[in-house]
């Protein structure tokens, strides 16, 4: 790589990471701001604040690379421009080829990073913050639920105890899960107290009564000494499988007898595995709009400001168009090729404006002195 694309490499990069350190800030102040009951009303600690916040990061980052990616091309092509530096550069023999390379280059480590997270990383977050949230909530019932209130740890789901002993074990346990309609689960129990076995969070009640819906207008009654329940099954109706998003890429890709029986969770699947594989091409498809928007070089007098906006205007409805084909896989699986069709036909038209700009420098005719 010569000096000159050292130089143009170096200025992409700084305005590429500048970017994304602007919005991905911007993203995660205001996701924090959303999860900030968790210290006022939750009761936790400020590390657990960072931690479920910052478990979301890589999703950000993921999403935002390829816009900050864009961005940054597009204002290095734009202050090269400005500069006139652009002008000299072709007035020297530098050809859109050799601009584009660095820029090439960039928009393929970008390309890398946002498919390792998407392929690896961001199941594993996912994952990670299902898991946390099961530990706040059963934290909330061991430390923060109040003695007489009815606290609603999720929409369904009812948690009550009279008052705490010294130990720390509940008196007057009073559990309700309407999140069923057709299958109401109510726990009255004396006393209980909360337990981690395996690092999974348990309650155990003693002395009480399990009512649970049998038919129609009939119900059971089933008393107990001792009954442990499992606080990880109210955080959502389909703890025991997994939601497409906290699955590994392999999973996606070999889905079970039980995924197959299922037409939405199958559809759903399809639309996770074409989201991770194919939103990674938009870091090509920022870069080359950009380069074909801005890659020729101006003089002062020539206006930028309507290439600047038809980029701008491509780039987004590209992406649109790219999230709404992901949608529209969920019941439709032919949609699938309008997932890949949209980044590549994009890719394919900025690389054939910029080759077609590469021909007519060539194909200029060279201009003599008179002697």
């Amino acid at each position: 790589m010569i000096q000159l694309e050292r130089y143009l490499f170096r200025t992409a990069t700084s305005a590429f990471v500048s970017g994304l350190v602007v919005l991905t800030g911007v993203v995660w102040v205001t996701q924090a701001l959303r999860q900030i009951d968790l210290i006022t009303s939750k009761g936790q600690t400020i590390l657990i604040f960072l931690m479920m916040t910052g478990l979301a990061l890589p999703s950000m980052v993921a999403i935002i690379a390829p816009v900050a990616l864009f961005a940054g091309v597009l204002y290095t092509l734009n202050k090269l421009n400005g500069d006139s530096e652009l002008v000299v550069m072709a007035a020297s023999g530098v050809s859109p080829a050799r601009l584009l390379r660095p820029l090439a280059l960039l928009s393929g480590l970008v390309f890398g990073v946002v498919a390792a997270l998407y392929l690896q990383v961001l199941p594993w977050s996912y994952g990670a913050i299902q898991r946390l949230t099961t530990y706040v909530h059963a934290d909330f019932i061991a430390n923060f639920a109040r003695p007489g209130a009815f606290s609603q740890l999720e929409a369904g789901f009812v948690f009550h105890f009279r008052e705490r002993t010294p130990d720390g074990a509940l008196r007057g346990v009073f559990m309700q899960d309407l999140r069923d309609p057709t299958r109401v689960m109510t726990y009255i129990a004396e006393a209980g107290k909360t337990v981690d076995r395996d690092g999974a969070s348990y309650l155990q009640l003693s002395k009480g009564v399990l009512l649970r819906p049998q038919s129609a207008g009939d119900s059971s009654m089933v008393t107990f000494d001792d009954y442990t329940v499992d606080l990880s099954q109210f955080i959502h109706a389909l703890s025991s499988i997994k939601r497409p998003r906290e699955r590994s890429t392999a999973q996606l890709m070999a889905p079970t007898a039980q995924d197959l029986s299922d037409p939405a969770l199958i559809g759903h699947i399809r639309s996770e595995l074409l989201d991770r594989l194919a939103s990674p091409l938009y870091a090509f498809v920022g870069g080359l709009i950009a380069f074909a928007a801005l890659g020729e070089a101006r003089t002062t007098r020539q206006g930028r400001g309507v290439a600047i906006g038809g980029a701008i205007l491509a780039f987004f409805g590209l992406r649109m168009l790219g999230i709404a084909a992901t949608t529209l896989a969920v019941g439709d699986p032919s949609a699938a090729v309008f997932v890949w069709l949209v980044p590549l036909a994009a890719c394919l038209s900025a690389l054939a404006l910029v080759l077609r700009r590469l021909s007519a420098v060539r194909a200029r005719p060279v201009q003599m002195s008179p002697a």
